[in-house]
This record gives structure tokens, sequence and C-alpha cells, in this order.
């Protein structure tokens, strides 16, 4: 009998149907994982499973099992007995998970103290020791501290210890390798691993492919609310059988594809019926049968029969590939750091270095990419280039004049040309503005005048980025996160910048929308010239987009380089082990591009 057994599990907010007819078996020591773009039901389907689907949602299911209890007719008391003993849940929005007046000890601690599983005395020692093994450095310090005292990566390693602490025979994992960098990401996979092959059967959510493919025994891909296919891992992502799942594995950025498209414009096309495939108003092949019938489903839950969809058959057009890093002219320098160094003060009193003598040059029409472990000092790098943080010595030139060391009087008339994407966007906003307000204060920084004027030109940038003007009357909150991101590009674009430093913008992104973002930014650096900055710990997505990268490690740029040789021909050893910690793909998915981007959310 299955550890956990759902069988037409249906979930409503109203009249949003979230989550359709999906079915899902798990074996202990066995590794599920969902797969699909924001809003295919992933998230939802998760806390279903965890009696967390949220206020106002309906939960139907034929059967809805976790070894022989059904999950149907538990109470709360119930559910907080299985909770975090028997079934974890790790979340990826960690800082709103943890407790913001509980230090991280005591926060990791609390399972073990609520399910009495170890004597007082032992539960400090065992926290520091779960911190250590999902990578967190100096765990007695940081035990002490509270949430917002640590980075996003942090964070997230402090809620999986959190989630492990009381070794679940369910572990349901949601994005839990967002927001850190290869190496650690590593570790916490290879932890997984570990409690998987001690019987933990794990959920696992996930945009990151490569992730999927060298950890989970199945994948389930979902849209629409839908599992539009399902089997096992080397199947569905080396021979997929729907186009969706193509298309997914097509928008996917690796190491591979410099040079290459991720994403293709939307195909014409009438929406589906309600009884129809949820894909069909987006696949190229898709005929009246596909968007009024649900086909049956095989024995791997594919809903897709059309023959044209096998890898032997005809591909439609695809955009011609991007000009290679090696082959875009660049122009002069605009923006010269030489001998960067900041120092901190750690809250024990000790002093670190978070940058030392980082030097760097960004040519005109060029992207630069920054890689590196969380620490490394990418971040602190950027803040100084933007002119938000002074180094202690070192200097920086904007367009031949002095950046660093200077007034702010002295940097406000050249603020509008160096702009920035940030990676949580809508932190970044104003949440009582609409989008029309957020833009309008960009806009305010140009010659444009006049409200019917500003209104234009907002819709003007909206339609650079792929957006309706009818986004404008809407607030962030109302928006997706690919649109949200699409919004912060526009309101960097908005004062014609030279320079656009991007700090981890697609991190938090599906792949899916990932793809679009990326090939968004490198059309708008071709059609405008702009400059980019752009930090990640994705390496695939640097190699995609960057020119030139520089690899940071305690602070230091240990190696530096046009992004072909670097990645290709690495001569540090830290990069040779950042490039091998990235979870390798045993698959090839087929070259097939399947039509994938869209202006709109999938359908429910």
């Amino acid at each position: 009998m299955s550890l956990l057994d759902v069988q037409g599990l249906h979930v409503s907010f109203g009249a949003l149907h979230a989550v359709r007819d999906v079915s899902l078996t798990l074996d202990p020591g066995e590794c599920l994982a969902l797969v699909g773009e924001s809003g295919s039901g992933k998230s939802v389907t998760a806390r279903a499973l965890a009696g967390l689907a949220g206020r106002g949602a309906r939960v139907t299911a034929d059967s809805l099992a976790f070894d022989g209890t059904d999950l149907r007719t538990l109470g709360e008391p119930a559910w907080r007995s299985l909770r975090g003993r028997r079934i974890g849940l790790v979340l990826q929005d960690a800082l709103g998970s943890l407790d913001p007046l509980r230090r991280v000890g005591d926060e990791i601690a609390e399972p073990l103290r609520t399910h009495r599983l170890l004597p007082r005395a032992d539960i400090p020692g065992r926290a520091l020791s779960l911190l250590a093994d999902v990578g967190v450095p100096e765990p007695g310090r940081r035990a002490r501290q509270y949430p917002h005292e640590l980075s996003g990566g942090l964070r997230q390693r402090a809620l999986i210890a959190s989630a492990v602490a009381a070794e679940p025979d369910l572990l349901i994992a949601d994005e839990p390798t967002t927001a850190l960098d290869v190496t650690v990401q590593a570790q916490v996979l290879a932890l997984l691993d570990t409690l998987r092959g001690r019987g933990t059967a794990l959920l696992l959510i996930s945009h990151d492919l490569s992730v999927v493919a060298g950890l989970a025994d199945r994948v389930a891909v979902m849209y629409g609310g839908r599992v539009v296919e399902q089997g096992p891992t080397g199947r569905v992502l080396g021979t997929p059988r729907h186009p969706y799942t193509r298309a997914l594995l097509d928008a996917v950025p690796a190491t591979h594809t410099k040079g290459t498209r991720l994403s293709s414009p939307r195909p014409p096309g009438t929406p589906a019926g309600p009884e129809g495939c949820a894909y069909a108003a987006r696949c190229p092949w898709a005929d009246d049968d596909c968007r009024t019938t649900l086909p049956e489903r095989d024995a791997y839950g594919s809903v897709c029969h059309h023959p044209r969809t096998s890898p032997a058959g005809p591909a439609p057009a695809t955009a011609a590939p991007a000009a290679s890093g090696t082959e875009r002219a660049v122009g002069a320098p605009l923006l010269v750091a030489e001998h960067l160094t900041k120092r901190y003060r750690a809250p024990d009193g000790t002093a670190y270095d978070a940058v030392r003598d980082v030097s760097l040059t960004l040519h005109g029409g060029e992207t630069l990419g920054i890689v590196g472990e969380s620490g490394s000092g990418k971040t602190t790098v950027a803040r100084i280039l933007l002119g938000l943080t002074e180094p202690d010595t070192g200097t920086v030139r904007f367009h031949g004049t002095p950046w660093t060391g200077v007034p702010e009087r002295r940097r406000r008339p050249l603020r509008p040309r160096v702009q920035a994407v940030q990676q949580d966007p809508l932190g970044s906003f104003d949440p009582r503005y609409d989008v029309e307000r957020v833009l309008g204060e960009a806009i305010a920084l140009t010659a444009v005048r006049g409200r019917r004027e500003r209104r234009a030109r907002a819709a003007a940038l909206l339609d650079q980025v792929g957006l309706p003007a009818s986004v404008l009357r809407r607030r962030p909150r109302e928006l997706s996160g690919g649109q949200r991101q699409r919004v912060a590009i526009a309101r960097a674009l908005a004062p014609a910048p030279d320079v656009v430093v991007c700090d981890e913008p697609v991190s938090a992104l599906d792949v899916s929308v990932q793809a679009q973002i990326l090939d968004l930014l490198d059309d708008l650096r071709r059609e405008t010239g702009v400059t980019l900055l752009f930090i990640s710990h994705d390496l695939g997505v640097v190699h995609h987009i960057s020119d030139r990268v520089l690899v940071m490690k305690d602070g230091s740029v240990i190696e530096s380089g046009d992004v072909r040789t670097v990645f290709e021909h690495p001569t540090e050893p830290y990069t040779r082990r950042l490039l091998a910690a990235v979870p390798g793909a045993p698959f090839t998915p087929a070259p097939t591009p399947v039509i994938l981007s869209s202006s709109a959310p999938p359908p429910p």
C-alpha cells in the first residue's frame, strides 16, 4: 500500500477551480516531482495534502489517504499531530514562514519540543546539528539570530532544517532550493536524498528541471490545474508525450544553450472549452477536438495523443538564434570600478570584508554576469555601483566622472541613467500604488510632461515589455510574479538608462516565465543598447545572457573573462567546483521548439 494515495483531488476557491481531478501516489523512500508554471496548481495541491489549502478552499477527493488514514475526515487537532511529526512542509517564502519574534535555533527546536522527540537537554545540540546539515555556516551564531538578520538563502536553509527536524515520513518541499546558490543547493539536495534513502517520501515542487532530473523518481507535469503528463523521470524528461512538457524543456536555460532562444511568440488560437485541453490555446498542433474534448489518460497520465507531438513530427518555425557574446560588438567603457573594498562588522563585533579589491568595467551594450555563492559579495558590489553604498576604499567612475566619494547632490543628475531590477519586485513597489503610478514616478525623471503624455509613455513601456495597457489600473498584488517582474523592468527602462543592474531578477520565477524575462532582457539590450549587470546564482541563466562573467568568492573576484571561456575552460578550482555543483540533467530534451510564452496566465 502506498504511503500517500490521492485520487480525483479537486480544490476550488469560489468560482475558481484551481485543481482538477489530480491523482498521485507516493511510496516510502520515493521522490515525486510536481512541475509546471505559475498558476498551474502545484502549490495548491501540496497545501491541500498538508491540510493547509487556505481560507475559503473547498477540497474534495475520491481518495485522500496517508498511511491508511483518511485525511478527508481529520479535524484541526488531528492535523496538528500529523504536521511536523509525520508530514513536513517547506514553503518557498522563508521570511513569511519563520516567526520574526523567535530566534532561528528556537524555530528549529519547536517540532522537537512539540512532539517530545528528544530530552529537553539534547534539543539545542540537535538544532545546531540540523543547521550544519543544511549548510548554514557558523550554526552557533546563526541559531542566536532572528530571521530578518539572515540572508534569503540562510533563511531558506533554516526553514528546511525546521521541516526535517522530526524526520517526517512525508516531506512536501515547495521550491526548497530557489534562493540557494549551486554549492549550497547541492548540499541541500544531498540532504534530501539522504532522507529519502532512510525511507522518507518526498513530494518536490520545483521550477528547476535539472534539480528534478537529479532527485526525482517520477515527475507529474501540471497545467491549468490538471496533471497533463506523469511517469518515470527519465521518460517524461527524455521523451515527453505532451506538447506542454516539451515546451517546458525547451525553455530551460543551461550551460550548453548559449545563443538559443528560450521562448517563441504566442500562436493564434481559440480558448479551450470547459472539457478541452487547457493547453490548446497555446499549442501549435491543437485542433477542434483538443479544444472540446479531454482525451482519456494513458498509463503515464498523458492527455495528448496527437501524432504531430512525437519527436519525429514537424516543428513550427522558431526565432533566429541570438548573437553570442563573442559576436556582439560592445561600446566604450561606461562604468569603471577600481579596487573596491567594503568592510562590515558582524553581530558579535568581529570585522569582515564583504568586498575585497574588486575591479570591473562595464562597456556599452554588453551584459556582464556576476556569479558566486551566498555571501561572496555580489549584492554589495551591486549596491556600490548603484551609488547606494560607499566603499571604504576604491573608486567608481560613471561616464568618466566620479560616482563614489562625492556628495549625493553631484550624483543626483546622473541617477536616472543607472537603474536597478530587484529580485523581489513586490517588495520594491508601494502596495498602495497602481502600475500607472509606479511607472509615473520613474517617468517623472524624464522630460515627459502632462498627465496624458505620461500615461501614453507608461502604456508604451508596458508594450515594450509585453504587457497590455489594461495593467496600468492594477496594483502589484493583482499581478503574477512574471507580470510584476516585467513592470519592474519597465520602470527601470522609463528614464532611458545607460546601465541596468539586475540582482537575481529571475530566481523566483518558474522556468517558462524565466525564459520570457531572459528573452525580453536580451531583446531590450539589442533594441535599446542598454548595458546590463546581471547577478545570479543560476549558472545556466548567466551563461545564456552574458557576454563576460566575473566569479566571486569571499568578497574577491577570482576569475573573469568571456563567458564561453570561463564556463568551458575554467582555470580556478573554485569555478570548477561551482560548475560541478550544477545539478546534472541526464537527458537530452527533444529539440522541437514548442510555443510557450503568453501574456496571460494559464487558464484555471
